[in-house]
């Protein structure tokens, strides 16, 4: 099967272009489409091989979650006129990303294994082991870096530096641990558990809004809820749906995205594994499998999707 690693469109009335780990974003003024490649990143560095159907698992549960949270927290979408693709606002960005916590895993967990005891500022209790749920959900504000590594902040030192005032903090925050509060809901009733994941937030038009993904595999992690209870007990791996096992097969492989190390070989067994991986997600967040669509046309389709939604705004493009 295909896999869309990148597109290349023009259209006319298009204002600007930009490129992120795994979306291609085309502006349009005030609009935006972005595009959900197969694209995948770990430890803030693109995989040089794409996972296919990635894209449009995590543009569609991006949009049912945006979809069932609107109401809740304003955000950036107008429409999804493409499995892969999502119309909406642009927005400011906010230079930092709103992570918020509710189990001690993934990054946090190595934080504490090593023996930190505060994270961005942030107290964690004495006696917690991997995987443990934390008293209540923290949050532990990352940087966002166009290129490079994110890195851990206070919510102190975003305030110091100016890169976000205050009053907009306190609302970030507001937002974050409310979307989280609904994501646990929404995890719960498909008997899973929301550990963690992350928000990005920018402004338009004087308004605060969602911006980006919401509780998708590449910005949030899920445990099984079945059995997590003894699991924990026994000290056994929790059973997950996230990204998590793409980092730790990288980590067994002598890669953290650190100078001087190489990805290892992405083989085909792998790129499948982890096809799979996202379709099970969608299966378990959508409560309904994936369904296959025809990939001979794959950019086409997005591009003339693209512009028949711009179109309904008022600018004329034409793909070229």
């Amino acid at each position: 099967m295909r896999a869309l690693r990148e597109t290349n469109y023009t259209f006319e009335g298009q204002t600007g272009f930009y490129r992120g780990k795994v979306r291609d974003v085309y502006y349009f003024g005030n609009i935006m489409a972005m595009v959900a490649t197969d694209r995948i990143s770990a430890f803030d560095v693109i995989l040089p091989k794409a996972i296919p159907d990635k894209g449009r698992v995590l543009n569609q549960i991006a949009a049912f979650n945006l979809e069932a949270t609107k109401t809740l927290v304003p955000n950036w979408v107008l429409e999804s006129p493409d499995p892969n693709v999502t119309i909406g606002y642009t927005c400011k960005t906010f230079p930092v990303e709103m992570v918020v916590r509710g189990y001690l895993a993934g990054h946090a967990w190595r934080e504490y294994k090593a023996g930190k005891r505060t994270l961005c500022g942030v107290p964690l209790p004495e006696g917690l082991k991997e995987n443990d749920r934390l008293p209540q959900p923290i949050i532990t504000p990352t940087t966002k870096a166009h290129e490079g590594h994110d890195e851990d902040i206070s919510r102190e030192e975003i305030i110091r530096k100016g890169l976000v005032s205050e009053n907009q903090y306190l609302q970030l925050e507001k937002y974050a641990l409310t979307l989280f509060e609904k994501g646990t809901a929404i995890a719960a009733s498909r008997n899973l558990i929301l550990v963690d994941t992350k928000y990005e937030f920018g402004h338009y038009n004087n308004t605060i809004y969602l911006i980006d993904e919401v509780h998708t595999p590449d910005s949030s992690r899920y445990f099984y809820a079945e059995g997590y209870e003894n699991r924990q007990k026994n000290g056994e791996p929790q059973k997950q749906l996230s990204k998590e096992f793409v980092r730790q097969w990288l980590i067994e492989n002598g890669f953290q995205g650190k100078e001087g190390q190489h990805i290892p070989e992405m083989t085909l067994t792998i790129v499948e594994s982890i096809s799979t991986r996202y379709k099970e997600l969608y299966q378990q967040v959508r409560g309904e499998t994936l369904t296959e669509i025809p990939y001979n046309n794959l950019e086409e389709r997005i591009a003339d999707n693209i512009r028949k939604s711009i179109k309904k705004y008022n600018l004329n493009t034409t793909h070229s």
